[in-house]
């Protein structure tokens, strides 16, 4: 069921004058985040339905233009998603999902072909299974039937040989069908991938044509099917919702175990820090598309929606209602002032990253040595991550929670260790 702003919205602006006269309770603050992510993950499954409708368009008539709107949905279903990342760490039932639809890097020769002297995960024996091109697999001791490449056929794959690089579900299998390889390094350019590697007969570039439509089409069906399953998680009387709403203080923790979590460790450090210390642009979240920037504008707005409460839908209307700011400034004015102050510059800082990529440099440009324009972009939003975590901290004390261990990075904690 989609849920509407009439549905989920409690209140528009809530005061601390408010959450002290008792209208903004813990209770209120953490069943509203489970309408955040209702209606965020809800828009996941309705934009990545537009997805698989271009998908379909695609195949039945490979083209530009349908090759072109295929990518330009795939874009589209990002920016709810991403929005979603906010509720990882703090929920296990999202963490132990989220593999299998965002895991990335992805040694993306298991699914296609890919260049020769294409680098892959370390004793990765299935980096060149290429799976379009073979329907008789071999992983390890087990053969698998793909005669024809169904979603559990693709499920079956994924991680295969306990190997995360065998990324073989999601989101960036399907950039990777789209876009192709990004050969550019930190040069201009993205994937280039011609829509003839969906043509039929002697049209067709790449080989196994038929094959490579199969694996699009079962893979964004099995997105779609993921993607119903955690809203579903979320809707009411769903796993998710009553693990974060029967005890208050420990859906509190969860919400400031997502935000910092992937404020420091994951987003200032695994998908902007790493990259840059190695200039490496294998390491870029969307490194097909080329539409990282996105990608980490709409994960640091996910961590703002969570703490003030406030998440603007796709269709124009928002949801918004009781927030942690309002329990936290009912507390410490000062400590609400200060984290909404360092998400605003967080925001900023990502806003302009966004926007100097959709000028003309693109996020693995940036990542090039010398490029120091680029580098001090991607700096600003790692150094404004980190700030914004510490008064995250901050209000975890201020709300008398237990202290959390964020998620951290080696690039971040251990930065020497990243070269060893």
């Amino acid at each position: 069921m989609r849920l509407t702003p009439s549905l989920v919205a409690l209140t528009l602006t809530v005061s601390p004058l408010a959450a002290v006269a008792g209208l903004v309770t813990p209770d209120a603050v953490v069943a509203h985040y489970a309408d955040i992510a209702a209606a965020a993950y809800d828009d996941s499954v309705t934009t990545a339905q537009a997805l698989q409708q271009a998908v379909a368009a695609l195949v039945a008539q490979p083209s530009e233009a349908t090759l072109g709107a295929a990518r330009s949905a795939w874009t589209a279903a990002r920016v709810p998603y991403q929005q979603t990342e906010a509720f990882r760490f703090g929920n296990p039932i999202v963490d132990d999902w989220e593999g299998r639809v965002n895991a990335w890097p992805l040694d993306e020769g298991l699914i296609d072909y890919v260049a020769e002297g294409t680098p892959s995960a370390e004793d990765n024996e299935l980096a060149q299974l290429n799976v379009i091109a073979n329907p008789d697999l071999k992983i390890g001791a087990d053969t698998l039937d793909a005669a024809t490449i169904t979603p559990d056929t693709i499920r079956a794959l994924h991680e295969a040989g306990g190997i995360e690089a065998n990324v073989a579900s999601g989101y960036h299998a399907i950039e990777f069908l789209l876009w192709g390889q990004d050969l550019n390094g930190t040069g201009p350019g993205a994937g280039n991938r011609p829509h003839t590697d969906y043509a039929r007969g002697a049209d067709c570039t790449g080989g196994n044509c038929d094959r490579r439509a199969q694996y699009l089409t079962a893979a964004t069906d099995l997105l779609v099917a993921d993607l119903q399953e955690m809203a579903a998680n979320w809707a009411p009387g769903g796993a998710a919702r009553e693990a974060v709403t029967e005890n208050p203080q420990a859906g509190l923790n969860a919400m400031l175990t997502g935000m910092g979590s992937l404020s420091y460790g994951e987003q200032a450090g695994e998908r902007m820090k790493l990259g840059l210390m190695l200039n490496d642009p294998e390491e870029e979240h969307d490194c097909f598309s080329d539409q990282t920037h996105l990608s980490h504008y709409y994960d640091g707005l996910g961590i703002r929606n969570v703490y003030l409460g406030s998440y603007a839908r796709p269709d124009g209307s928002t949801v918004e209602g009781p927030s942690l700011s309002a329990l936290v400034a009912a507390r410490d004015p000062a400590v609400d002032q200060a984290l909404r102050a360092d998400l605003d510059a967080t925001m900023a800082a990502l806003g302009k990253l966004r926007d100097t990529a959709e000028g003309g440099m693109a996020y693995d440009q940036m990542l090039a040595p010398g490029n120091d324009a680029g580098n001090a972009a991607i700096t600003a939003g790692i150094d404004a991550l980190v700030a914004q975590t510490r008064n995250i901290e901050r209000a975890v004390a201020v709300l008398g929670l237990d202290k959390i261990a964020f998620e951290g990075s080696d690039s971040l904690d251990n930065p020497d260790a990243v070269f060893q």
